[in-house]
């Protein structure tokens, strides 16, 4: 089972003593970041006789920047500060969490998510995908978490798992945030991909639900998803390997959604394209969306997007763009899409957290190449421009959408 043990102890009474002496609001951060059981009182003595001294202290971490070249930053792990993390009771409630150093966790052999876990993953793992943002007048945003939260919690119903609440979740993501804002990319440079897990840490030998639950949530500096960067993506219609089964996990967001995509993309890449369009299982003859994105069609004045009918992640990129292109004007339909609309079609572009919305230059069904319009001045770009515009601060907020934390 997940333990904090002095390691964890050690690191977040360090940070918590810095932070004392740095911040007016310290000492109600301080209560947050300390709510976990440690391993006797002798550890507690020892921690903080140990650092007492470091109150006053500064390193690297009080600088505004880490030490990355964010010119060239792709999308990859970097290792950054801490990490937060939290477990659920037997009576499924969470407690208050901590944060402690980046690093490796502690887990039962049996643990659920280990026994049950890449072939049947869906049964005890869930995962989320947002992004912190700095604006140009520095300020740190998130962009409509409580969405991600809800999203979780309907995941964690249809897994039979425990799930935080909105509010435990948010403010776990913030206190990442916060205890890494140095790795929050420079305006316009990148984001702070953040990764909100849930998974059953309690022990299980059969196949039952866990009796534990832990959430973490760890972050990293991260741009662009694909390697051509804001280039126009050309896709691969697979037509054997469906992502989702009716009935199945595929309408939220379980690990287990991921895992068999793999080979399909591997195959696709290795023939040149960026990523796979994956159709219905049932027909096989409606597409549903990219390995890890949503997918729109643009006809003139009319914005397609398959409905998420239970097989099709409902993504909080495609709920936003759906919502500007309404506000434009612009009329949207999520319905059915048959795959021969793909020949129809005057532009394609994708959507998720980690993509954005970018722009498909060509997608190949049955060895047939269909091409698509790109560059500026398009519908893609426009509604590009509004989304990013407003997760960053450089547009006004109308909606809400975004929460600053410091």
């Amino acid at each position: 089972e997940f333990q904090f043990g002095e390691q964890q102890a050690h690191t977040t009474f360090v940070m918590a003593l810095r932070y004392l002496s740095q911040s007016s609001t310290a000492f109600s951060y301080l209560s947050k970041i300390c709510g976990f059981r440690m391993h006797g009182t002798k550890a507690a003595v020892s921690v903080v006789e140990e650092h007492v001294s470091e109150m006053v202290g500064t390193g690297r971490e009080d600088e505004e920047y880490a030490d990355v070249d964010w010119d060239n930053l792709g999308f990859s792990l970097l290792r950054t500060d801490y990490m937060f993390a939290t477990r659920s009771s037997g009576e499924g409630n969470f407690e208050q969490g901590c944060l402690s150093r980046y690093g490796n966790i502690e887990l039962n052999p049996a643990a659920g998510i280990l026994n049950y876990g890449q072939a049947k993953a869906s049964k005890h793992g869930l995962i989320e995908g947002m992004k912190a943002y700095r604006g140009e007048n520095g300020r740190v945003l998130l962009f409509r978490p409580e969405l991600n939260a809800m999203r979780m919690k309907k995941g964690a119903e249809r897994m039979c798992m425990h799930s935080p609440s909105v509010q435990q979740f948010i403010e776990g993501v913030k206190q990442t945030v916060l205890a890494n804002r140095r790795w929050v990319p420079p305006p316009g440079k990148g984001s702070l991909y953040l990764r909100p897990l849930l998974f059953g840490s309690g022990a299980s030998l059969g196949l039952s639900a866990a009796s534990e639950f832990t959430f973490l949530v760890f972050g990293s500096p991260v741009q662009n998803y694909f390697k051509e960067g804001t280039s126009a993506l050309d896709l691969y219609v697979e037509e054997v390997i469906p992502r989702a089964y009716i009935g199945g996990s595929g309408g939220v967001k379980a690990i287990s959604n991921y895992g068999p995509v793999l080979e399909v993309m591997r195959r696709a890449k290795a023939r040149g394209f960026s990523d796979v369009l994956y159709l219905d299982a049932e027909t096989k003859k409606n597409i549903e969306e990219v390995s890890a994105s949503n997918i729109f069609l643009v006809k003139g004045n009319t914005i397609v997007t398959p409905a998420t009918n239970g097989t099709i992640l409902g993504g909080i990129t495609r709920k936003s763009v759906i919502e500007i292109a309404i506000d434009l004007g612009y009329k949207v339909e999520e319905r059915v899409v048959p795959v021969e609309e793909l020949k129809e079609a005057e532009e394609v572009f994708c959507s998720g957290t980690a993509t954005g919305v970018v722009s498909v230059g060509s997608i190949t069904y049955q060895n047939t190449r269909t091409e698509y319009k790109v560059g500026d001045g398009l519908v893609t770009q426009q509604l590009r421009s509004i989304l990013v515009g407003i997760q960053t601060g450089s547009i006004q907020d109308t909606k809400n959408w975004v929460l600053e934390i410091d």
